[in-house]
């Protein structure tokens, strides 16, 4: 009989490892994040339940009974309808019946609309489309329906925004310039994201997802704290979920702060603090894959952060297992034997609140 277990590596491709290859890699993968972010590694335990998880020779896994946790949603109903680069099918469906397919097909615990381009700039414009469409969705509806995009601070830069272009700035030694080009920038951001949820959430807005917020480094993730304090004000009944981009807030300024903190550097369990303390309800994180390390390695390292965001908050946090986060490949249709096995450990180890 084989000693090989069928596993993934970062990019998708499958492979077959040993059960050594595979604790070496888990025990290397955790030792890897507990060193970069200064948390706790995986105990020896933790470690085998892991290994129990990748090994188990089950093409899909889940877990028992009565441990399920929520899934929220980001645009995964654009699926249905969008292009096969982005992962889905191209069916022949509007928005309002790609929501509703997955809502009643497929029993979703949360549904969401969204621009296709997924970003809060082109919406402004458009708000009063967006605005009605939501609420006619709305209307027939069951599970929690949120509005989501990204903050995506870049789209105000040069030659899309009016800001000057601070990747520009930076090579050039103008790194003053850059950064006050960022800090502009990132108050047209917060501006546009406070817009956008107030007239939302004049039609009845059920939820908020600023998704991947720090996409463009330490100041879009300060424009989406920000936003999300102002829009607690204003709507103090709101639900708002902001989610990170990776696994570290990258410091393109280097110097903004929120609440005292410096942003630039914050690995997940200190990303989580800084949500919480902006007044957002859901915390999202989200870890990086690394397409030439194995499933096991990834998923180590992820649910080695997990579990010390989890740790470190008072709200739920969830994991990011889309394409490219968490452990999960970096392909546009991740296979279902490494979700599931991605799910399963962050949510029994991680103690992610939510997927």
């Amino acid at each position: 009989m084989s000693n090989e277990i069928t596993t993934r590596m970062g990019d998708g491709e499958r492979v077959l490892f040993s059960a050594e290859e595979i604790r070496e890699d888990i025990r290397v993968g955790t030792a890897q994040a507990a060193e970069r972010a200064g948390i706790p590694a995986l105990s020896a335990e933790e470690q085998e339940k892991l290994f129990d998880i990748i090994a188990d020779p089950s093409r899909i896994v889940s877990v028992q009974p009565g441990e399920e946790v929520i899934v929220s949603d980001d645009g995964c109903s654009m699926s249905f309808y969008g292009g096969q680069d982005g992962g889905g099918v191209g069916a022949p469906l509007s928005r309002m019946q790609a929501v509703l397919t997955y809502e009643r097909a497929c029993g979703a615990d949360t549904t969401s609309l969204g621009h296709s381009d997924y970003s809060f700039k082109p919406v402004k414009p458009i708000i009063n489309f967006e605005a009605n469409d939501y609420y006619n969705t709305s209307m027939v509806t069951t599970a929690p329906f949120f509005y989501g995009a990204q903050p995506n601070l870049g789209l105000y830069f040069q030659p899309d925004g009016p800001c000057p272009n601070a990747a520009e700035l930076m090579p050039m030694g103008k790194i003053d310039a850059a950064r006050q080009a960022q800090e502009e920038a990132a108050g047209h951001l917060t501006r546009d994201l406070v817009f956008v949820g107030s007239r939302l959430a004049d039609v009845g807005l059920e939820g908020l997802n600023l998704d991947t917020s720090g996409s463009a480094g330490d100041a879009d993730f300060l424009a989406a704290l920000n936003a999300v304090a102002r829009l607690k004000e204003k709507v103090p009944d709101l639900p708002i979920l902001m989610g990170a981009s990776g696994e570290f807030i990258i410091g393109m300024h280097g110097e903004v702060e929120y609440d005292g903190q410096r942003l630039a550097g914050l690995y997940p369990q200190d990303q989580v603090k800084v949500i919480e303390t902006a007044g957002a309800d859901i915390a999202g994180v989200a870890i990086n894959t690394t397409t030439t390390e194995s499933l096991p390695w990834n998923l180590s390292r992820s649910v080695t952060f997990m579990k010390a965001a989890s740790e470190a908050s008072n709200i739920p946090v969830h994991a990011n297992v889309g394409m490219g986060v968490c452990g999960i490949p970096m392909m546009e249709q991740p296979p279902i034997d490494s979700v599931t096995r991605v799910s399963k450990a962050l949510v029994q180890i991680g103690k992610a609140d939510g997927l």
